[in-house]
C-alpha cells in the first residue's frame, strides 16, 4: 500500500537528524585505519619497550603526529612470527627516536591525513541541504491543501467555489412544491439572460434575493436550479466561511469575493446560511463580535456602497430572518425576500412525483394518498420518506415499494423506530384503553380531526400511538377546534380514570398534559378565547444575544396572572369532564375495541369508525379535499 507523502516526510526528517549526528560522531573521532596499514591488536607502551630491549622489534611506523605507532614485532608466544601491533605513545618521547636509531630499527613517520575534516565539512553541508529540501517539498505539496501551511498568506482570499458554467444537475423542473418562489427566481434568470427586455422599460436588475423558510424546504436546491438555468458564472459560499479567528480576515474575504465577481460580471453569488455573518450589530451583553461585525460592514458596503456592484446578483438563504441586521434587508441590498414555505397538498404531490422518478413503486401505491397523509412535511421530509420506504422494501426483499412500506416509513419518520410489541399483560391492556380513549373521544367530538390509525406497537418513547389526520391547509383554527383537540388529548387520561380508578392512573399522559396546558394558555394569552376578553397578554421576550430584553418582565399584573391560571385550569377541567363523559357513555364499544386492539395490535381509522357506528352515531367530519 502506498503511504501518504506526509507520513513519509514525517518519518524521513527524524531519520535525517539521527543520521547527521551519527555521521558527525563517526568523523569527529580519530580513525582506527592508518592508510592501508591496519592493526587489530594493541600493545602497551611498556611491553613495546621490553620488546625493544629484547630486539624483537622489526620496524615502527608513526601516525597521528607521533601519538600512535604500528609495530612489527616477533611474538615469542607464536614461535617468533611477525605480528602487527598498535601502540599508543606518550605525548613527549623524543628519546624513542634516538633509541630506535641506536638499535638500528627501521622506522618511518606518516603525516596526518585530512579525510576527517573533509567528511565533516561534507556532513555539515549535506544535512542543511536535505533539511531545506524537505521543508521546500512540504510547503510545495501543502500549498494546494485548504488551510495548509503553504496557504498561510492566503487567509484573506475568498473560499468561494467558482464555476464558470455551473453544471449542478438541477433545473427548475427538478424543484417542485414552491411554485411562487420559482416564479420570482425565474425573473432573476431572465434578467441575466435577456436584460434588454427589462432595461427597455427602465427596470433595474435586483441586487439581492433572500430566500427565507424553514429547514428542508428547498432553499439551497433553488439556488442550484438558478445556477443550472442561468448559464452565468456562479460563486457559492457559506456564511460561516467568512468568519475566522484572525482579525480582518472576514472583511478581506468579502472584498476578494466581490473583486472576483466584478471580473466575471454578470454573475451570481450564493451565500448559504447568511445569518452566520449577518446578525444584528451591537447586540448581546457587552457588545457584539467585532470581527463578525466588520465582515458584515464590508458586505453591506460591497452590496450597495459608494462604488456599487453592477451586474452582480447576490442570492442568500436563511431560516432565521428575525436575527438579520436591518441594514442588510433594506431595498438596494436584498430587494426581494422570497418565502420558501412547507408545500401544500398540491406541492407535496409534485415533490413526491419528482422523488419517485427513480423508485420502483407498486401499482397500488397512490402518491395522492401519501400527499394527503403528510401535512406539514417539507421537501426534504418527503424525500427521506420515500428513501426510508425503499430501504424497507430492500430489507424485506420485495421488488417494488408498496403502501405497507410507505405507511411504515411515515410512522418511522414521525414517531421513530418500531419497538418490540408488549406481551398480553395488565400493562398492555392499560395502554390499549389509553389509546382507545384518545381515539373514541376524537371520533365522537364534532370538530376533532378524524382518526387514521390506533396501534399498540411501540415507536420511539411511546408505548402506543393514536394517529389523527388533520384537515388540510388549516391556516386559521377555530375555538371549537382547539377545544376539541384539548378534549381528545385528555381522552387517554379520562379512560384510565374511568376504567381503572384514580389509584391506577399512570404517567402515560404526561406529554398529553403538557400539550393541553400549552394550547389552553395560548387560547387565553394570545388568541383572546377566554373570559379575559380579546386582549393579548403574552410577553414578547427577545433573545439576549440580540440585545433585547435581558431581565424577564411581565406585561400584566399579578392579578391578571392569577386570572390567566384560573382560565387555563377552567378550560382543561371542562374538556376533561367532557372526555370522561364520552368514555362512560361508550364503555361497551371501548371494551370491544380494546379486545380487538390487543388481538390485532393495529386498527385503521375506517374500521374503527365502523365499529363505533354500530353503538352510537358518528358525527360527520368536514374535511378539506382540494382539487388536484
Amino acid at each position: 500500500m502506498k503511504l501518504p507523502w506526509r507520513i513519509l516526510l514525517l518519518w524521513t526528517l527524524p531519520l535525517l537528524v539521527v543520521g547527521f549526528f551519527i555521521w558527525q560522531g563517526a568523523f569527529s573521532t580519530s580513525p582506527m585505519t592508518m592508510g592501508n596499514n591496519t592493526a587489530s591488536t594493541r600493545m602497551t607502551y611498556g611491553r613495546f619497550l621490553d620488546y625493544m630491549a629484547q630486539d624483537r622489534i622489526a620496524s615502527v611506523d608513526f601516525y597521528d603526529n607521533g601519538r600512535t605507532a604500528i609495530v612489527e614485532a616477533a611474538d615469542p608466544e607464536l614461535d617468533g612470527r611477525i605480528q602487527r601491533l598498535r601502540v599508543d605513545l606518550p605525548g613527549n618521547a623524543p628519546e624513542l627516536i634516538s633509541k630506535l636509531r641506536e638499535d638500528h630499527i627501521s622506522f618511518d613517520v606518516h603525516p596526518p591525513r585530512n579525510d576527517g575534516a573533509i567528511w565533516g565539512l561534507l556532513g555539515n553541508l549535506i544535512f542543511p541541504i536535505l533539511l531545506i529540501g524537505g521543508l521546500f517539498f512540504l510547503f510545495r505539496r501543502s500549498s494546494n491543501v485548504p488551510g495548509g501551511p503553504g496557504q498561510a498568506m492566503n487567509f484573506g482570499k475568498s473560499k468561494a467555489r467558482f464555476m464558470m458554467e455551473a453544471k449542478t444537475g438541477v433545473m427548475f423542473d427538478d424543484v417542485a412544491g414552491v411554485e411562487e418562489a420559482k416564479e420570482e427566481l425565474q425573473e432573476v434568470v431572465t434578467f441575466l439572460k435577456k436584460p434588454e427586455r427589462f432595461t427597455a422599460v427602465g427596470a433595474k436588475i435586483p441586487k439581492g434575493v433572500l430566500l427565507v423558510g424553514p429547514p428542508g424546504t428547498g432553499k439551497t436546491l433553488l439556488a442550484k436550479a438558478i445556477a443550472g438555468e442561468a448559464g452565468v458564472p456562479f460563486f457559492s459560499i457559506s456564511g460561516s466561511e467568512f468568519v475566522e479567528m484572525f482579525v480582518g480576515v472576514g472583511a478581506s474575504r468579502v472584498r476578494d469575493l466581490f473583486k472576483k465577481a466584478k471580473e466575471n460580471a454578470p454573475c451570481i453569488i450564493f451565500i448559504d446560511e447568511i445569518d452566520a455573518v449577518g446578525r444584528q450589530r451591537g447586540a448581546g451583553i457587552g457588545g457584539g463580535n467585532d470581527e463578525r461585525e466588520q465582515t458584515l460592514n464590508q458586505l453591506l458596503t460591497e452590496m450597495d456602497g459608494f462604488e456599487g456592484n453592477t451586474g452582480i446578483i447576490i442570492i442568500a438563504a436563511t431560516n432565521r430572518p428575525d436575527v438579520l441586521d436591518s441594514a442588510l434587508l433594506r431595498p438596494g441590498r436584498f430587494d426581494r425576500q422570497v418565502m420558501v414555505d412547507a408545500p401544500d397538498i398540491k406541492g407535496r404531490l409534485a415533490v413526491l412525483e419528482v422523488h419517485a422518478r427513480n423508485k420502483k413503486l407498486g401499482q397500488e401505491v397512490s402518491l395522492e394518498a401519501i400527499a394527503r397523509r403528510t401535512p406539514g412535511f417539507t421537501g426534504a421530509d418527503l424525500a427521506n420518506l420515500l428513501n426510508e420506504a425503499a430501504i424497507l422494501t430492500a430489507r424485506r426483499r420485495k421488488e417494488a415499494i408498496t403502501m405497507l412500506e410507505i405507511d411504515d416509513a411515515v410512522d418511522r419518520v414521525v414517531a421513530g423506530m418500531e419497538g418490540t410489541p408488549l406481551v398480553d399483560s395488565k400493562s398492555k391492556r392499560l395502554i390499549a384503553y389509553h389509546e382507545v380513549g384518545h381515539a373514541i373521544v376524537g371520533t365522537l367530538v364534532q370538530a376533532h380531526d378524524p382518526v387514521q390509525k390506533v396501534t399498540l406497537i411501540p415507536r420511539g418513547q411511546a408505548q402506543g400511538l393514536t394517529w389523527f389526520t388533520p384537515n388540510e391547509d388549516q391556516g386559521l383554527i377555530s375555538r371549537a377546534q382547539l377545544m376539541a383537540r384539548i378534549t381528545g388529548a385528555l381522552g387517554g387520561r379520562a379512560a384510565e380514570q374511568v376504567i381503572f380508578g384514580d389509584a391506577e392512573v399512570t404517567t402515560g399522559a404526561g406529554g398529553d398534559l403538557q400539550q393541553v396546558t400549552g394550547m389552553a394558555r395560548q387560547m387565553v394569552t394570545r388568541f383572546g378565547m377566554s373570559d379575559l376578553g380579546p386582549v393579548s397578554l403574552e410577553s414578547q421576550q427577545g433573545e439576549v444575544f440580540l440585545g433585547r430584553d435581558w431581565m424577564t418582565r411581565s406585561d400584566y399584573s399579578d392579578e391578571i396572572a392569577a386570572r390567566i391560571d384560573a382560565q387555563v385550569r377552567s378550560i382543561a377541567e371542562h374538556c376533561y369532564e367532557q372526555a370522561c363523559r364520552i368514555v362512560r357513555e361508550n364503555r361497551a364499544v371501548i371494551d370491544r375495541l380494546v379486545d380487538l386492539l390487543i388481538e390485532k395490535e393495529t386498527i385503521d381509522g375506517e374500521e374503527f369508525r365502523q365499529i363505533v357506528a354500530e353503538y352510537t352515531p358518528v358525527p360527520e367530519k368536514e374535511q378539506y379535499v382540494p382539487k388536484l
